[in-house]
């Protein structure tokens, strides 16, 4: 390493500019802390080496709920999109998801310019090699030129940088995604701190040329023509959308693969790295699924201004040549053109059970981590993550208490809670079948459950949360209205409207609320029969009717938490010596030791604990605290 010289003091550090580190930065920044963003090359911020797609089930819900905390990938997919759509709508409002596909230059454009335009905030292009940490504490970093930058807090958002390896067939180099430079030296450095290290892989689909598909062998994917947005805060939606298409894998290209196993990284033991369950590579998915006959295939736009296509569905490391041979085989890609070849990445994380539900470290005071490095895939998942660990180490170094969202408030907390609780022995993919208060989580509420913090931790303005209470008085308002309005049996227009939605017409008095939890009848029925005071928004009215149409579903959640929440209230203290609890099972006591949950709800939740071994724990606990009350006497 070069002479270290004094670069600059700071109060946070953000060491990368994904998805996890511009949203970690904008939050300390906006916080009010000056920050220091260090990117390894100003050209890749916010870059998208994967699919430029933003949404979906699960994730779409993580994007809502971190514009609602004042983050800034929902408004940045709003200015970039080249197709937006909602996914599951035959479905229960719980799953509904929205889902973008952006144009990849123009999300990183606009993500940079809102960095390089937002106070408080230095981006600055360097790779960061070492850490500064004395007595237990993270002081700040150093770079490979030798400049030193001092902070109070540092967050680390690598993504697969660490070590990365880039594997195509039996072709194997160092690498970044998309032969960008891997952080080596930062890797080891991390490992002689003490952490543990993890080896993950991922993978991306080769990319074709436009002109050489054949658009007419394939079916459309259109955008809605409803205007839809990510962010509550935007008003104006782009016109001109450009459809995605879809197409399948036939017999053929299963032929063509399974012909080509041996030459397969993941099964020639090349890749040693583990891969993500829910987002396998085209070789993986023939084999485990043998007995289907094809797989889904999308043709996505990387772009407005680019002949790229993504070829979505089609992640794999095998050769080149066979690339091109599962291309042509498919309907419609006859003659494709392969603009870049598919690749595995491989890459190192560090184990998340070393991390607090902060996203600081157990290891080191003062380092937080988030995105890839934790162990998660896709995009949104690093950026909430990102936005958390903003959020905390700005309030470490205002001296505030850290912000942690419950499974309850979130699916940020899911996320969180599962990867410091649990761990993760694969990339970790957010879903929603891992909530288990789903229905308190969705896609249209995560202003209801999130803004009151935004504007708390001072990232939502107050006109924006002036706005978001006179929204919340107004659907609090038309419930209450829809209760005390009774319509009686001799109501004709009543009855018309009834009719016309093939719900059985009205015999006794019935108020509003309980006609509109009929399965057939909406709020603009209701608004038919008895139109409310004053013009209501569509989104107050979305929330007026899912409130009262699942109102005894939601109850009965909201139970739910209540009982919870008595579990997560008892705190553990954090002397505790698990290793000294007898009548407890050795892998509780070891992994208690290891994780240190903060309350019984989290204890609870780690594998391995079973009840037997929280009674023993809160047996425990109760002596504890009467023998520290017995030595303060």
């Amino acid at each position: 390493m070069s002479t270290t010289y004094n670069g600059g003091e700071f109060d946070v550090i953000v060491i990368g500019a994904g998805h996890a580190g511009c949203e970690s930065a904008l939050a300390a920044a906006r916080m009010g802390c000056q920050t220091l963003l260090i990117t390894i090359n100003l050209d890749a911020v916010a870059y998208m080496p994967c699919n430029p797609s933003v949404g979906g089930p699960a994730k779409g819900h993580v994007v809502r709920e971190i514009d609602a905390l004042g983050g800034e990938m929902g408004k940045n997919t709003d200015k970039t999109y080249i197709q937006m759509r909602m996914l599951n709508t035959g479905k229960g409002p719980a799953v509904h998801a929205l889902r973008a596909q952006a144009d990849k230059f123009a999300y990183q454009h606009e993500m940079k310019k809102t960095i390089e335009n937002t106070p408080n905030l230095i981006l600055r292009q360097a790779m960061v090699e070492e850490l500064i940490v004395n007595n237990g504490v993270c002081e700040g970093v150093i770079t490979n030129t030798g400049a030193q930058y001092k902070a109070k807090a540092v967050v680390v958002t690598t993504g697969t940088y660490l070590r990365g390896k880039i594997i195509i067939g039996d072709l194997q180099y160092e690498s970044g995604p998309n032969n960008m430079r891997p952080s080596v030296r930062l890797a080891e450095h991390l490992k002689e701190l003490g952490f543990e290290l993890v080896r993950f892989k991922t993978g991306t689909p080769p990319r074709v040329h436009k002109s050489s598909v054949d658009f007419s062998k394939m079916e459309i994917q259109p955008g809605d023509e409803e205007p839809r947005a990510f962010s509550y805060e935007t008003t104006a939606s782009i016109p001109e959308q450009l459809p995605c298409w879809l197409t399948y894998t036939n017999l053929e290209t299963h032929e063509v693969i399974q012909d080509n196993l041996h030459r397969a990284p993941m099964y020639s033991g090349a890749i040693e790295g583990t891969g993500p369950r829910y987002c396998p590579s085209i070789e993986d998915k023939v084999v485990r699924f043998n007995d289907k006959p094809r797989h889904q295939i999308f043709l996505e736009p990387e772009g407005r201004h680019t002949e790229e296509m993504y070829v979505q569905g089609l992640s794999t490391s095998l050769p080149e040549d066979v690339q091109l041979s599962m291309l042509r085989s498919m309907d419609g890609m006859e003659n494709a053109k392969m603009m870049r070849p598919g690749y595995a990445i491989e890459y190192d994380s560090i184990v998340p059970t070393q991390l607090w539900p902060s996203l600081e470290t157990k290891l080191i005071e003062g380092l937080f981590t988030a995105g890839q490095i934790n162990g998660t895939s896709g995009y949104e998942e690093a950026a909430g993550q990102g936005l958390m660990a903003g959020i905390n180490a700005a309030r470490k170094v205002q001296g505030k208490p850290p912000v942690i969202l419950g499974r309850e408030e979130a699916y940020m907390g899911v996320l969180i809670d599962d990867l410091v609780t649990k761990g993760t022995n694969e990339p970790y993919r957010l879903l929603t079948s891992r909530a288990e208060y789903r229905l308190l989580l969705r896609h249209d509420n995560a202003d209801m459950r999130l803004t009151d913090i935004g504007y708390e931790i001072g990232l939502i303005s107050k006109e924006r949360h002036n706005k978001f209470q006179q929204k919340r008085e107004l659907v609090a308002k038309e419930k209450e209205r829809l209760h005390s309005t009774r319509i009686r049996p001799e109501n004709e227009l009543a009855q018309e409207v009834l009719r016309e939605a093939g719900t059985p017409e009205l015999t006794e008095v019935i108020d509003l609320a309980q006609l509109l939890r009929r399965p057939e009848v909406t709020y603009e029925h209701i608004h038919r029969i008895s139109p409310a005071p004053e013009e209501l928004d569509v989104d107050v009215r979305e929330q007026v009717e899912i409130q009262v149409k699942y109102d005894g579903y939601i109850r009965k959640s909201l139970a739910q938490v209540e009982k919870m929440k008595k579990v997560e209230e008892k705190l553990i203290p954090k002397r505790i010596d698990y290793t000294a609890i007898s009548g407890m099972s050795k892998e509780a006591r070891e992994k208690l030791q290891k994780i240190r949950p903060l309350n019984i709800g989290q204890a609870s939740r780690i594998s391995g604990v079973t009840p037997a071994d929280i009674s023993v724990l809160m047996i425990y606990m109760e002596q504890f605290h009467r023998m520290l009350n017995q030595a303060a006497e």
